[in-house]
């Protein structure tokens, strides 16, 4: 890059140079092999998700609306591609930890590159849709450092040393060793309108928004902690088939579950790999990486059940979303990258940040959903099949990227994310 960014007070040119500052701030310390390594098929190397966010605008923005634009380099385009068919041949997903070249460095002058011819764009008179795209493609890449995040974790826990990615500012905040009793919160049945309402970014599967039937439920006031699930596991959890689905039970046989990943039992309790290396797993913080399995057996377990997409989005409606997404619930920015113990105040609390919320909702597309037209139409429609929805964000989803209409998804048995569960029950 030739010099820094010209200072920019348009909105969208800021979004973009701060999240592209902050996907390298986040790879900044990895080596070479750190950013290269693939440790299971789900997950992708740092250097895969530096490289992909930049090949997504070159891909998607420059080549089409840039006159005379030359990719840095065409094979790229082979490489880097995660899973847009229209868009041409890639390299398949389990490979993408061969990619010893290009180097590192490499990658970091591609984003350079692309940055560069981007914020060149935003400063001529852009051709119309392509902010869109732009604002699509921070998203999207505001994605990948989640994942990002999430991979390098994966890949750490492989590693005999433990290490750790990052260590959190000051030491962390003392903690109770049992967490507050869990409160329920009514609510009313009725008619209500999900899905996005306009007024700002939202993905393609959170609309449109639409009328949705629920009868009259309470939703835990807290999210479940780790030390309720120890007592799930102390009482058989993991050990009684009827509470189990039966995918979830056969899975759970087939890998030898009997704790959440990342769990290792010692002689003075269990310990857990984290973002800051191996630590005792705290009593009061939410459980997480779970499955959707998991979670579900919990509930049973517990004699509630998990919410319904609608359910959740409901209760969060009655909070201040601007103010968490703003910095209030956990998450990345905090640079605690860590699931926290709730507050002790009352009300509905950790709707936002510290780890995704299982639903028992299967991703599927809202009524009247119509994927757009082109590539970007493959962004989410494609994966509305044997998937479940979460809610909320996580400790390792960058601040301001979650609202109360924000559809993540994983198949059921994913526990490599941060994600945990809050019970619900009928009223």
């Amino acid at each position: 890059m030739d010099g820094p960014l010209p200072v920019s007070c348009d909105p969208l040119t800021a979004l973009f140079k701060r999240v592209r500052a902050r996907t390298e701030a986040l790879a900044a310390g990895l080596s070479d092999a750190d950013a290269t390594v693939q440790s299971m098929e789900d997950a992708s190397p740092a250097k895969w998700h530096l490289a992909h966010t930049s090949w997504f605008f070159e891909t998607m923005v420059l080549a089409r609306h840039v006159p005379g634009y030359r990719p840095f380099d065409p094979a790229f385009d082979f490489l880097f591609n995660s899973y847009y068919e229209t868009i041409g041949p890639r390299l398949s997903r389990p490979r993408r930890g061969m990619l010893t070249r290009p180097c590192l460095a490499t990658v970091l002058a591609y984003r350079q590159h692309v940055t560069k011819a981007v914020a060149d764009l935003m400063g001529t008179r852009m051709p119309d849709g392509v902010a869109s795209l732009v604002e699509l493609g921070c998203h999207h890449e505001q994605q990948h450092q989640e994942l990002l995040l999430t991979d390098i974790l994966h890949l750490f826990a492989q590693n005999p040393l433990a290490p750790a990615f990052r260590t959190p500012p000051g030491a962390l905040p003392a903690i109770p060793d049992r967490p507050a009793a869990m409160g329920f919160i009514a609510f009313d049945g009725g008619v209500i309108r999900i899905g996005h309402a306009g007024g700002g970014f939202a993905f393609d599967c959170e609309g449109p928004r639409h009328e949705v039937l629920i009868q009259p439920f309470r939703l835990a006031d807290r999210l479940v902690t780790n030390a309720e699930w120890l007592d799930f596991i102390a009482d058989g959890g993991y050990r009684t088939p009827l509470l189990w689905l039966s995918d979830g039970w056969a899975r759970a046989q087939a890998e030898g579950w009997s704790a959440p990943l990342y769990w290792q039992r010692r002689n003075d309790g269990f310990v857990s790999m984290t973002l800051q290396g191996l630590r005792p797993v705290d009593p009061a913080a939410p459980v997480t990486h779970i499955s959707y399995f998991e979670a579900d057996a919990f509930a049973t377990w517990a004699g509630r059940r998990l919410p319904g997409e609608a359910e959740w989005e409901h209760a969060a409606g009655t909070l201040a979303i601007d103010g968490q997404a703003a910095g209030q619930g956990n998450f990345a920015d905090s640079g605690r990258l860590a699931p926290a113990p709730a507050s002790p105040a009352g009300g509905l609390r950790q709707m936002f940040g510290d780890v995704w919320e299982w639903t028992r909702s299967a991703f599927l597309p809202y009524p009247r959903f119509c994927p757009p037209a082109g590539a970007v139409g493959e962004y989410n429609g494609k994966f509305m099949s044997g998937q479940f929805v979460l809610r909320g964000g996580s400790c390792a989803t960058p601040a301001g990227h979650v609202r109360a209409s924000y559809r993540n998804f994983f198949p059921p048995h994913a526990r490599w994310q941060f994600s945990g569960l809050r019970l619900a029950e009928d009223a």
